[in-house]
């Protein structure tokens, strides 16, 4: 079942979501933002200011997810303006960034991060990423850009919707199996086998 606003609010009062906006937040300071906070049936996060990486073209280099290589991603600079802050994400490529919001998943509830339709609109898909029960840390998040345009993904402002499932608790949880992607900071976290 997918959880709706009051059981998010009674969960993030006990610290599953931090910081927790109690509302969609659709301005700030009297200028437009992409929405963050709270929603009818989901939870919508924001972009983390202080890291975002773009894969950059190395002819006759493999990208291996076993054995992977940091050299594939260059730091993308913060830009400033009076729209906001943000990062280009360049035409036919991809980056990775992070939550500005940390999650702990509670034992019986998987958490599916999925696009914000503004974004889809520009040619900027996000990965679906689950965080699995019991999983802790801030998500490392994936945008792929399929325009050929270069697209702004602004900081601090919503970038992905997360909805909350709840299921039969399970015999062991992220948590307990010790899962490689466990108690995330707040930085890009590059693939681990």
């Amino acid at each position: 079942m997918i959880k709706n606003d009051r059981w998010i609010r009674q969960m993030a009062e006990r610290g599953m979501i931090r910081p927790f906006e109690p509302r969609q937040i659709r301005r700030l300071e009297g200028l437009p933002v992409l929405s963050y906070g709270l929603s009818s049936y989901g939870y919508d996060i924001r972009l983390s200011p202080t890291e975002f990486r773009v894969f950059r073209r190395i002819p006759g280099r493999i990208v291996d997810p076993k054995n992977f290589d940091p050299e594939h991603l260059e730091p993308a600079p913060l830009h400033e303006g009076p729209e906001g802050r943000y990062f280009i994400l360049p035409g036919n490529s991809y980056g990775l960034g992070v939550s500005k919001e940390y999650l702990e998943v509670p034992p019986n509830i998987t958490v599916l991060a999925i696009g914000k339709s503004t974004y889809a609109r520009c040619g900027i898909i996000a990965n679906i990423t689950p965080a699995e029960s019991g999983w802790r840390g801030y998500l490392t998040l994936e945008f792929s850009n399929s325009s050929s345009a270069d697209c702004k993904i602004y900081a601090d402002e919503g970038v992905v919707q997360l909805l909350f499932l709840e299921g039969e608790p399970c015999e062991v949880t992220y948590a307990d199996r010790e899962g490689k992607y466990q108690d995330q900071p707040m930085q890009v976290v590059l693939p681990r086998v």
